[in-house]
């Protein structure tokens, strides 16, 4: 009889394999989804980018923003590099403060090093002279990872009509 039919060595192994069969069915769905805290570490910086505007701190874009960022408000008659970001920022302070604002997560998709984020938001602005004007809108945001955590690539939305 054949060599490979009479030596008994390989079914040896066998109540080996079958216990580790389990645990390879257990992991797999682990290495084929991202870090469960992906879209809490995305959602993070969509808010720190809110409350930095609304506590008025001019370092945010330098921080939360990535080199080659491409956002597009509603209101601008196109997209903004991080540069023209700033330099609008800016002016707005000169208007007033976003005094206080409010985020309603939709959805976050996280594939790889890439992260969209789509939300609501309510914000109140007060303006110079101390009127308060709200705002309702929607904005879609997307991230990237970097060495430094996540970062806003771009983003596109505003004020509802």
């Amino acid at each position: 009889m054949a060599d490979y039919l009479t030596n008994r060595r390989p079914l040896r192994l066998l109540p080996g394999l079958v216990a580790l069969l389990p645990a390879l069915f257990l992991a797999l769905p682990v290495l084929a989804q991202d870090e469960p805290s992906d879209g809490a570490n995305v959602w993070k910086i969509v808010e720190e980018q809110w409350n930095a505007v609304g506590d008025g701190d001019r370092k945010w874009p330098e921080r939360l923003l990535a080199d080659g960022f491409s956002g597009w408000d509603k209101s601008a008659p196109a997209p903004r590099d991080k540069a023209s970001t700033v330099y609008w920022d800016r002016f707005m302070e000169r208007r007033g403060q976003m005094v206080a604002h409010e985020l309603y997560p939709l959805s976050i998709v996280v594939t790889g090093d890439t992260a969209i984020a789509h939300y609501l938001y309510t914000s109140a602005f007060e303006n110079k002279d101390g009127t308060i004007d709200m705002h309702n809108g929607r904005f879609t945001d997307v991230l990237i990872r970097s060495e430094n955590g996540w970062k806003l690539l771009a983003w596109h939305g505003g004020e509802d009509d």
